[in-house]
């Protein structure tokens, strides 16, 4: 999981049937400073109700989000990132 600050919304008028119904954000990697730490992508937002500037945690790995959509193993998903979420607090180690 990357740790993430929710920079804004994406809208899109046209997109593909799977993203129906979701919310989808630019988000920005951050480290535990809240500092950035790598380039913004895309991630859906199926459950957890974040918002523009919410640190969350996002799930960058094809198999959990496909178990979190309930397809197959073997099921084809358009979606590589999903926000999994809200981070109330980050304390160092």
């Amino acid at each position: 999981m990357t740790l993430c600050k929710v920079l804004g919304p994406v809208v899109a008028t046209v997109k593909h049937e799977a993203f129906r119904g979701l919310k989808l954000f630019v988000v920005q990697p951050v480290d535990e400073g809240g500092t950035a730490a790598g380039d913004s992508f895309l991630a859906v937002d199926r459950t957890t109700g974040a918002g523009e500037g919410d640190t969350v945690l996002v799930l960058r790995e094809g198999t959990g989000i496909r178990q979190l959509f309930g397809m197959a193993p073997s099921g084809k998903l358009p979606i590589r990132s999903c926000v999994v979420g809200i981070v109330d607090a980050v304390s160092g180690a």
